[in-house]
């Protein structure tokens, strides 16, 4: 009992380097987060509107949406300690047979000089034996005392090691701990919130499907997510004139410390010439360069330019009546296309995720506007796929969209997925094609399971169909 009181008095209050790991990624996410609060909050404040019934389902949706991440995440994070624990019991099976083995042989060692009775080198050099012999021995003494010694060493090394595998295995352990801790309380977390939505769906459900038809709201709602787009655009760029600069700031500094490093080249090849004019006894021809004319420096490539020449994409013509339906079974592949530039990708992309197309690029939205992107009906909980690779910058609730994320792929592409009951990935997070980043569902008070989906060029929707292949 004695023996196992720290033990328990300590777990309460230990800090896991998990613990500590997790507690670094927030404060280095802090920061983004920060700019796209302020994002939203200018947002909001353009709004005249503010008696939106979505709006009662904000908080709760959101919550639904992280819990849903954590509970993801960290059934990832179980695998991969569970992983980890595994190879560290098998660590330590092969470390404690090498122990006992060597153990064995430090034994048989010791019991090969007791048997051969333990001569010494006092012994050996006072016996007057012969001095060849005496010599012999001693050098086989010496051997022997050496073979003892690294054993001696190796032994101690592996049941050193032996100890810090059973520190670390502990440390899963605690980890493992930890995690199934955070999984039941994620889980105690959802189920409270989604019945909380329950309640808040049916009580409000006929001022959201009037809200639904209203012309005025689809068209704020449009409006809303074009200035959305519209402000990341500008902090993406924002960001990437810093980068440029950080990255020009570099080479002119690399470029500085070449010529520096030329001339003293140069510097060096003049004294020598002289040197050796001097010893010939002939003066240098002045001017002259003994190296010859100095070659123009490479020509340093801009890694952010781009072919001005390339028309943007035109959008397709919207059609006054809406398309049949389309079905689409097939989702981005991991790792397809991976490298290429998005705007090389057109006909080559798929849809997010399997379903019904049930509205279409183009297509009018009752009295409202027409649609900016698709509607694609499919269950609950489905997973949602990038169709490319890029970088998330928008992972957050939004009136009109629900769950929202947003995929930036470079030279002002970006594509949008909205009404998610779960949003797995963070701004910030780089993604590939066919990386799950959230789950369908249907927040934001739409009446439909399902994903809404755009693509958008310089902050421009266009038909997503025509960038697709659905079989």
């Amino acid at each position: 009992m004695a023996a196992t009181l720290p033990l328990g008095a300590g777990a309460a209050v230990k800090i896991t380097e998990r613990s500590k790991q997790k507690q670094a990624a927030e404060a280095q996410r802090a920061d983004l987060r920060q700019k796209l609060d302020n994002l939203k909050r200018d947002i909001s404040q353009t709004e005249t509107e503010k008696d939106n019934a979505s709006d009662a389902l904000a908080d709760s949706e959101a919550a639904v949406s992280k819990a849903t991440r954590s509970l993801r995440d960290l059934s990832a994070e179980q695998k991969q300690t569970e992983a980890k624990l595994a190879k560290l019991a098998k660590q330590h099976d092969e470390l404690s047979k090498t122990v006992v083995r060597q153990q064995n042989q430090l034994a048989d060692l010791l019991r090969q000089q007791y048997v051969a009775g333990n001569e010494d080198r006092i012994k050996l050099l006072l016996s007057g034996d012969n001095p060849n012999r005496i010599n012999r021995d001693l050098q086989y003494l010496g051997y022997v005392s050496q073979a003892q010694a690294r054993l001696l060493e190796s032994l101690r090394a592996n049941l050193a090691a032996v100890e810090a595998n059973q520190t670390e295995a502990q440390d899963a352990k605690d980890d493992l701990d930890e995690i199934a801790q955070e999984q039941r309380d994620q889980k105690n977390l959802l189920e409270k919130e989604k019945a909380k939505r329950a309640t808040l769906l049916t009580q409000l459900s006929s001022k959201l499907a009037s809200q639904r038809k209203e012309a005025g709201n689809i068209q704020r709602d449009d409006q809303r997510l074009s200035g959305l787009v519209d402000k990341l655009a500008q902090l993406i760029e924002a960001q990437k004139k810093t980068e440029a600069a950080a990255r020009e700031k570099l080479r002119q500094q690399q470029l500085a410390q070449a010529q520096a490093q030329a001339a003293r080249e140069r510097e060096r090849q003049r004294l020598l010439e002289q040197q050796r004019a001097a010893q010939a006894g002939k003066p240098p021809v002045a001017g002259a360069s003994p190296t010859g004319p100095t070659p123009a420096g490479p020509k340093v490539p801009n890694p952010d330019a781009i072919d001005d020449d390339q028309p943007p994409p035109v959008a397709a013509t919207p059609t006054p009546a809406p398309a049949p339906l389309a079905r689409n079974e097939l989702t981005p592949e991991a790792d397809s296309a991976y490298g290429k530039p998005f705007e090389s990708l057109r006909g080559q992309l798929r849809l997010p995720v399997r379903g019904d197309v049930m509205a279409r690029f183009g297509s009018k939205r009752g009295d409202g506007p027409s649609w900016k992107g698709l509607f694609i009906r499919t269950p609950e909980g489905s997973e949602v796929k990038a169709v490319a690779a890029g970088r998330v910058v928008f992972s957050d609730w939004l009136r009109g969209f629900g769950n929202l994320i947003i995929v930036d792929h470079g030279n002002q592409y970006m594509t949008i997925y909205g009404n998610n009951q779960a949003l797995l990935k963070r701004p910030g997070d780089a993604v590939k094609a066919g990386d799950v980043i959230a789950s369908a569902g249907n927040s934001g008070g739409n009446e439909q399971s399902g994903l809404y989906f755009e693509i958008r060029h310089q902050g421009r929707a266009f038909d997503p169909l025509g960038w697709v292949t659905t079989r």
